[in-house]
């Protein structure tokens, strides 16, 4: 995951516009010393590189203890520090900030992922585009890092037509009528729908390549899998909306070939701290 250098820049510039106040005043700024994160939970890591580069930015030298998408135990140490305190009291919150809540995102992910996959080893985690508007490429890499996918980065990536789409097309029906065309226009991409069970039979029929399903029951999916494949044993089929890890076993079991979710943005930031100390 690419994340660019004037990202970073805006990260440190939100959080020190202009001067670290405290350590001018205490006549500190100049001193040298090391700071070391560490997590006091077991997690899976996220977002540890981009500190590392905030660090070098900001004037120190950072050692990475490990890597983003591995987990690691209560109290490990994540990343170490060495530099004058003016600069380390620059890299602290900065980092901690990207690292306690990325590492939360993936934590949750791995969680989802794992429970999904122990149900349908097939079956994968895929993020939708609901994330917080300027967060999109933070997000994306903490989930991969918890070994989920991005379902779809915008609307220029893929083809997912919704009800809001036909409503300009005459309806259902108009728009069945004109997938022939529709599909000569995709050349290179997928077309998938967002349907009910009972437009997804007729849109599998017709020759659609996916069907993402919006709030069906895993009751309901478990019968309608197996009769949509019986159509088209290639069609990809998609479960969506109210997804989470608490429930995601029993989607995954009605044998659809991922899960989409936004429920993995919004986990809660995990308890990470840093030990600074002065050298000589």
């Amino acid at each position: 995951m690419r994340i660019p250098d004037n990202r970073l820049e805006y990260f440190i510039a939100e959080d020190v516009p202009y001067v670290d106040l405290t350590t001018t005043l205490l006549g500190i700024a100049n001193k040298r010393g090391e700071m070391e994160y560490y997590t006091r939970e077991a997690c899976v890591v996220a977002g540890v590189e981009e500190v590392e580069r905030i660090a070098v930015k900001l004037g120190c030298r950072a050692e990475l203890l490990v890597r983003s998408g591995e987990r690691v135990e209560a109290n490990a140490a994540l990343l170490r520090v060495i530099g004058f305190a003016g600069d380390l009291h620059q890299v602290w919150k900065v980092g901690l900030n990207l690292l306690d809540h990325l590492s939360a995102v993936a934590t949750k992910t791995r969680k989802m992922v794992e429970v999904t996959h122990a149900a349908n080893p097939e079956c994968e985690v895929l993020t939708t585009r609901k994330s917080m508007p300027g967060c999109k490429d933070l997000l994306i890499e903490a989930v991969m890092a918890g070994g989920a996918y991005p379902h779809r980065l915008g609307l220029s990536e893929t083809v997912l037509v919704f009800d809001n789409h036909w409503e300009f097309m005459g309806g259902f029906d108009a728009f069945v009528e004109q997938l022939p065309a529709i599909r000569r226009r995709c050349v290179e991409k997928k077309l998938f729908v967002e349907a009910n069970p009972e437009q997804a039979r007729v849109l599998v029929d017709a020759g659609v390549d996916g069907v993402q399903f919006d709030k069906v029951q895993p009751d309901e999916l478990a019968v309608l899998v197996p009769e949509l494949r019986a159509i088209n044993p290639y069609v990809t089929l998609v479960a969506a909306g109210g997804i989470n890890p608490g429930n995601a076993a029993d989607y995954a079991s009605t044998g659809v070939d991922a899960l989409v979710t936004t429920s993995l943005f919004t986990a809660k930031p995990l308890d990470m701290s840093v030990r600074m100390f002065a050298m000589g």
